[in-house]
């Protein structure tokens, strides 16, 4: 290959020096207009060619007109001789030439800063604020339930960075959440999982990180992880532990998403949390409702309250020491979590009480009322019988569904799983008859057939994995409305519990009358704004939803107070407590199908308001069975 002659080398540094950007530009436009006007006021000055009657031109001035000439085409109005205008329209012209360019390049440069700061690529200066790492349907939930959170801490911010453009995401959450009051949500467009663009976020200044899977990622668990170990390994992160709290999709995966994490990040088991939600509330109509309303912050929520007068009283004291707030467990001085324990209990020095209130500033004792011993019924032992369940729809949930439900089936017990799939491999349940079926649960011959009346429990799967959330949620609805015409005609009350994925089609399905509806997205999406606000609820929940300990039950009300006797919740509260169990609120049968009344449900009561049970009726309790 030859040597580079001279025009190449010199091509090549001008080709150098143009790519360093728009400063570069700038200063060789600034220097070629010098050079410029610097020879044409060098060859005026030498060829005399300025006008006659000019006394005593001075160098320096005939420079200094040049560049004015240059830059303002108007100044060669006023010259005078054929020879000079001559010279001096050169120097306008060639300063036009020049202009032109130099206001393109700052045109330009504008544009694209603008075009950069609508691509998300600067970081944000925020302090204590959440960051939302990746993007999906949660995120709409979350930002929702963190607005309602945000409220009364007057200014405060959301930080997402997702792989979406800024712009995108901008308007895809004022198109889905709208209004954000006093919190700003602000978006940038980089990958989570590199270290570079997640500094955008500045996750070294947020009060929590929430980590979601990303939409359509076909190993959302792998990027999860992944993600956190680049926050919990980073080179430049503080010194503090990080407050993280992420959806995990496989509990096979949990182990090395711990090992990741440590103690930093506390994982959400989305599939697990929905198989759990899903036999629970199967088997005890209206306990979605329960869950929704202690796990959203619009209405009543869990707290955590310390309260020095109550210190070595018991926990049967404590629970009556409040008339607007529910006392439902205790945190011990080393962060142990005890719901529902004895209720001699007593209450240590640093222990904080677990309490359900609309909010911590309505968090105050009051003086106990006396109950009415007379009205309280003795404690009644529920012998379990067997249940015939029924599932149709089949999903990857399903195996942990059938492994929760043989927690709390009597010996006896039958389940029937209804399918147009290949059957799974279904696990082995000692003492409950498992079957499957394959055939379309859509179908009205198919469902006739399965004689649903005689069904104790009836379970809707959606199919998440096979079909879009639109068209999964489509069949539910279809097989909802034939389960409810089913019951119409034969005039029987199905106990039904559907499984909705995006909780717009919640209100249309309520035209079914289903007696519960397990929102997957919704649900997995309140549970992470929970415990991204205090981490110790996830101690709280994971005892709540476990089928071991403690959790929630809804019994009936005559199991406590006598038929007929007005009473009020102090009644209630002593008539659970006699029974090792704490009462949260009832459910009022009348107002089952009512939407626009939480059908029904009402938790953490005034526990001064009086009410008479009818049949039907039923206590929210926190019972072992």
């Amino acid at each position: 290959m030859s040597e580079p002659g001279l025009g190449e080398r010199i091509r090549y540094r001008f080709d150098s020096y143009m790519s360093r950007g728009t400063v570069a530009l700038m200063v060789l436009l600034g220097g070629a207009t010098l050079v410029f006007v610097t020879i044409l006021a060098v060859i005026v000055y030498l060829a005399h060619a300025y006008p006659d009657d000019a006394d005593g031109v001075d160098f320096l001035d005939l420079l200094w007109g040049n560049l004015m000439r240059a830059i303002d085409p108007g100044t060669l109005g006023g010259d005078n001789g054929w020879a000079f205008r001559g010279f001096m329209l050169i120097v306008t012209i060639g300063g036009l030439l020049i202009v032109a360019s130099l206001i393109g390049i700052v045109s330009g440069a504008f544009d694209s800063k603008v075009a950069q700061l609508r691509e998300g690529r600067s970081r944000v200066l925020e302090r204590d604020h959440t960051l939302i790492l990746g993007w999906s349907p949660k995120v709409y939930a979350v930002i929702g339930e963190l607005l309602i959170a945000n409220e009364s801490r007057g200014r405060s911010a959301i930080v997402v960075v997702a792989e979406q453009g800024k712009v995108e995401m901008e308007e895809r959450i004022r198109a889905e959440v709208g209004k954000t009051g006093k919190t700003r949500v602000i978006c940038r467009s980089g990958d989570p999982m590199n270290l570079t663009d997640l500094e955008l976020g500045s996750p070294r200044t947020a009060r929590s990180i929430v980590l979601l899977a990303p939409e359509g990622d076909d190993d959302p668990d792998s990027t999860v992880i992944k993600t956190a170990l680049a926050l919990t390994n980073n080179p430049t992160r503080p010194k503090t532990d990080y407050h993280i709290v992420a959806e995990l999709d496989d509990p096979a995966n949990l182990e090395a998403a711990r090992l990741v994490g440590r103690h930093e990040v506390h994982w959400v088991l989305a599939g697990d949390l929905i198989s759990r939600v899903t036999v629970q509330t199967c088997r005890q109509s209206g306990l979605s409702v329960v869950y929704t309303e202690l796990l959203d912050f619009d209405g009543d929520e869990i707290y955590f309250t310390e309260q020095p007068s109550l210190v070595g009283r018991s926990y049967g004291d404590a629970q009556s020491a409040f008339a607007t707030s529910s006392v439902i467990g205790v945190i011990g001085a080393d962060a142990s979590v005890a719901i529902n324990p004895p209720a001699a209990r007593p209450i240590a020095p640093g222990e904080q009480l677990i309490v359900i209130a609309e909010d911590d500033s309505t968090i105050a004792l009051a003086p106990p009322t006396a109950p009415d011993a007379a009205a309280i019924v003795a404690p009644v032992t529920l012998v379990p019988v067997p249940e015939h369940t029924l599932v149709l729809g089949c999903n990857a949930s399903l195996p942990m569904i059938l492994r929760e439900l043989a927690d709390y089936l009597a010996p006896g017990s039958t389940v029937r799983i209804v399918a147009d799939a290949v059957p799974p491999a279904l696990p082995h349940l000692r003492g409950v008859d498992v079957a499957f079926i394959q055939a379309d649960p859509t179908s009205r011959a198919v469902l006739e057939d399965l004689r649903v009346q005689h069904v104790d429990h009836i379970i809707v799967l959606a199919a998440k994995e096979t079909l879009t959330a639109q068209r999964a949620d489509a069949r539910t609805l279809i097989t909802l409305l034939h389960l409810r015409d089913i019951g119409e005609r034969l005039g029987v009350d199905l106990a039904v519990v559907s499984e909705m994925l995006d909780d717009r089609n919640r209100e249309l399905a309520e035209v079914t009358d289903a007696d519960d509806f397990i929102v997957s997205e919704k649900l997995v999406s309140l549970m992470l704004t929970q415990v991204s606000e205090n981490r110790l609820l996830a101690e709280v929940f994971a005892d709540l939803f476990s089928s071991t300990g403690s959790e929630i039950y809804l019994k009936p009300a005559e199991a406590y107070i006598a038929q007929g006797a007005e009473v009020d919740f102090y009644t209630v509260l002593e008539a659970a407590r006699r029974a090792g169990e704490t009462a949260i609120g009832y459910r009022l049968a009348a107002d089952a199908r009512a939407a626009d009344r939480a059908y029904g449900v009402h938790v953490n009561p005034p526990k001064s308001a009086r009410l008479t049970f009818a049949p039907g009726d039923r206590i929210i309790v926190l019972a072992e069975s």
